[in-house]
């Protein structure tokens, strides 16, 4: 994209993301999603947001992405159990019939955002569902069915010859899964700011991965804009523009909100509006993916902002 040029941000979005359904009070809801795409139609702005469906699975399979990062045995036993009719995967992560699908469907959202990114040069945000960040080569994990921003990054360099992927997760949790996906891989970077102690007990400042292009940044409980800002400007920004991503892959969880049920920091819908800009800076094509976020309302406004910041020019 030239620079100064108008940016129309693409919002991947599908009904069928609803079909994932882990039951009645579980807060990764399927009414995550229609609080974002209700209050995105709802805005100003609504006309400057292209909407776009994510491609069928039965029209392209992404499974020859998905296994560069999870094992055909648990593809197959994720199936049969969604077959059977779903079950708990673990303590928190439960599937039902249509989950296995509705995976699929979120992978190729991500597969469509890295496309549109990369050969268009528009801003994406995949507004897809069941999350991923936390899912493991050969298990679900903390909601999350298969890692679709490790698989995006992989398909970056396998399908599209890039050198360098860089991931951000701003998500309240540690992307365990996510960081144990990509650590073996020189080209990808992964920067992780996340609540210590927290859910799942990972990234530790210490952890840099097998190749040292692991990074992570614990925060104590409270953190707020202020907080974040400063890691972001002083320490963030420079470190990802040293390593010289092609592509920067924004795992974009809103849980660290202050009005979120399952954390303990102190961000407001607009700092995300912030971050968003911050990062534009860099130059680079962005890819954002829904991670986390459980006050609907807060989750909607958050992703708003995220959105309003790809509109403005590019930088």
């Amino acid at each position: 994209q030239k620079p100064g040029s108008e940016s129309m941000p693409v919002v991947i979005f599908s009904e069928r993301y609803l079909d994932h359904d882990p039951g009645p009070d579980h807060p990764e809801s399927p009414q995550r999603l229609r609080a974002i795409a209700d209050h995105l139609a709802s805005r100003a702005w609504a006309s400057e947001i292209e909407w776009r469906e994510p491609t069928d699975p039965a029209l392209r399979s992404p499974l020859g992405a998905i296994l560069r990062c999870h094992s055909p045995d648990y593809l197959a036993s994720l199936q049969r159990l969604c077959h059977r009719g779903g079950g708990r995967l673990d303590a928190d992560t439960v599937c039902s019939p249509a989950s296995f699908g509705t995976a699929l469907l979120a992978v190729n959202g991500w597969l469509d955002g890295l496309a549109i990114a990369l050969n268009e040069g528009q801003p994406v945000f995949v507004a897809a569902r069941p999350p991923g960040h936390h899912a493991l080569a050969t298990r679900a994990m903390g909601f999350c069915l298969l890692g679709n921003a490790a698989i995006a990054a992989r398909s970056a360099l396998e399908d599209y010859g890039l050198e360098r992927v860089a991931i951000l997760d701003w998500d309240v949790h540690h992307g365990n899964g996510t960081e144990a996906l990509v650590e073996t891989d020189p080209r990808i970077g992964y920067w992780s700011v996340h609540q210590w102690p927290a859910y799942p007990g990972t990234g530790r400042s210490t952890d840099h991965g097998l190749g040292g292009q692991v990074h992570n940044y614990p925060l104590p409980p409270g953190g707020d804009g202020q907080a974040y800002r400063q890691l972001l400007e002083q320490t963030l920004l420079p470190a990802l523009a040293a390593f010289s991503p092609q592509l920067l892959i924004v795992s974009a969880g809103f849980d660290a909100h202050r009005l979120d049920p399952l954390a303990g920091m102190h961000l407001e819908s607009a700092d995300y509006g912030q971050f968003t800009r911050s990062l534009r800076q860099l130059g680079v094509p962005l890819l954002f993916g829904l991670e986390g976020g459980y006050h609907l309302g807060a989750l909607a406004e958050s992703v708003a902002a995220v959105v309003d910041a790809c509109r403005d020019p590019a930088p």
